[in-house]
């Protein structure tokens, strides 16, 4: 066998991600808060780039004709706002520090209110929208209170010392004789200085755990009675749901101990996280579905979340004439990149058109009757159905928002997987089936409480196969407690015996 070069020709397919397609795929899904910080960074690094001022409805009629209108039957929008329970599983909020003191059975709706503040601004500079977006917070708030129970510096020391030792959400875990050692001060005077730290406002700062931060709020209110006390000492148990232990070591009736944790309900887990400076983006739904007057869905862009920019062709044209050498190149670049961005925007606003138009035509039931007739969904059955890759669908499902007559929802939330009928027939969307077990649940009484078994025989009577595992694991995704502790809860509210 002899070796000698030989000169081929091959041809061969290959995909080339330059640069511009990779930002075309990234601003694809950007959310618009994230859009918008990265279109202003563009129009301050690029002198042809301008802002599009004209009207939101002229800017938005170049995209009308991509979407769609579909036949639908005439609806009633419902409230989909959730009904504030006062069952006792909302005693405690769905948080990691309450979570770990007390079990993770117990979740809901115990939440801190965000706290306001106003900074004074003595200059001449005076803007009254800064002043009264700054917020206080936890160590300055404090700081003033300091100042008016301390009067000898070295008290003020050791309480600024204690201060700077307080989480956010306002306890206090840090080792007492190592912040004496730091401080150069004895463990006595470091105690009698946290006393009075633990009276300051809100009450519960400076708390050790989760009982002692429930009990400084209840003596401010001289409500720290003996029988409060042993509820506060045995959360273990109100987490279990173990009430007629609770009844007996309290030494309560039903009645009293309803009330009692009805108290617990109104008190703060978290009191340093009122000031708490992290603000949350609104949500800005990308796309908004209305009903015509012929009853067919219009899908339209929402104005607010389309930005648009311009290429000021006429300031490039009397700057390049002028220009000479890497000016000049530096000109062409930025007018490549003007108009790169320019179509990139008008291509993505008429991707997420044409994605929701597709959603809304397949999701056309749960539009008119309700969350009951969402139908299952995949990525690859947009994709397919519009032409596009199903990676392109999924960037677009991301983080985008479409505001309907029932609601605001990610489009995300469409994507739902299958349940097979019990009958053969068509299979039942998660998400509905998700809310059919909730309402089976909230329909219940004492008398009547049903097992996972049975909410799978009822379902499966109603027309969906599905396994006991699968009715355990939504549950526990909608935080519902098992049988069991629903059982007790309910016997207490009734006044029953438990």
């Amino acid at each position: 066998m002899s070796l000698s070069p030989k000169l081929q020709l091959r041809q061969t397919q290959s995909l080339v991600m330059t640069p511009q397609l990779l930002q075309s795929i990234r601003l694809l899904q950007l959310t618009h808060t994230e859009l918008e910080q990265f279109i202003a960074s563009e129009i301050e690094s690029n002198p042809l780039l301008e802002r599009d001022e004209r009207g939101d409805r002229e800017a938005e009629m170049e995209l009308e004709g991509t979407g769609g209108e579909y036949d639908a039957l005439p609806y009633s929008a419902a409230s989909m706002a959730e009904r504030l329970d006062s069952s006792l599983e909302n005693l405690f909020p769905d948080d990691p520090g309450v979570q770990e003191t007390i079990g993770p059975d117990l979740s809901a709706q115990w939440r801190s209110a965000a706290g306001n503040g106003i900074a004074a601004a003595g200059n001449d500079d005076f803007n009254l929208e800064a002043v009264a977006a700054a917020p206080v917070t936890l160590r300055e708030h404090l700081r003033e209170q300091i100042a008016f129970a301390f009067h000898d510096p070295a008290s003020r020391i050791l309480a600024e010392a204690l201060t700077e030792e307080l989480d956010e959400a306002g306890y206090l875990a840090a080792d007492l004789d190592e912040i004496a050692l730091r401080a150069g001060a004895d463990r006595a005077m470091l105690d009698r200085v946290l006393e009075t730290c633990r009276t300051f406002d809100p009450p519960g700062l400076f708390a050790r755990d989760l009982a002692d931060c429930l009990a400084l709020q209840l003596k401010a209110r001289d409500r720290l009675d003996p029988a409060m006390q042993a509820l506060l000492s045995h959360l273990d148990l109100l987490a279990r749901r173990d009430f007629r232990t609770l009844k007996r070591l309290c030494g309560v009736d039903e009645e009293d101990l309803v009330d009692m944790l009805a108290e617990i309900r109104t008190l703060d887990p978290r009191p340093g996280a009122a000031f708490t400076s992290g603000t949350a983006d609104p949500i800005v739904p990308d796309v908004i579905v209305r009903r015509s007057a012929d009853g067919s869905w219009a899908v339209e862009l929402n104005p607010e979340a389309l930005p648009r920019v311009l290429v000021d062709e006429t300031y490039f044209a009397t700057v390049s004439a002028r220009a000479r050498g890497e000016e000049k190149l530096f000109l062409s670049e930025c007018l490549q990149n003007a108009n790169w961005l320019v179509r990139s925007l008008d291509q993505r606003a008429r991707t997420i058109l044409k994605v929701t138009s597709e959603i809304v035509r397949r999701q056309d039931a749960f539009l008119t009757h309700g969350v009951r007739h969402l139908r299952p969904l995949k990525l690859r059955d947009v994709a397919e159905a519009i032409g596009m890759h199903e990676s392109t669908v999924s960037r677009v499902a991301a983080n985008k928002y479409m505001m309907t007559p029932r609601g605001v929802f990610e489009l995300r939330y469409f994507f739902t997987t299958a349940i097979a009928a019990a009958d053969g027939g068509d299979a039942h969307s998660a998400e509905a089936v998700r809310d059919r077990i909730r309402d089976l649940i909230e329909a219940e009484d004492a008398s009547s409480v049903l097992s996972d078994d049975a909410i799978v025989e009822l379902l499966r009577s109603e027309g969906v196969d599905i396994a006991r595992r699968t009715v355990a694991k939504y549950r526990e995704s909608m935080n519902i407690p098992s049988s069991v502790q629903r059982r007790r809860e309910k016997k207490a509210m009734a006044g029953a015996v438990a």
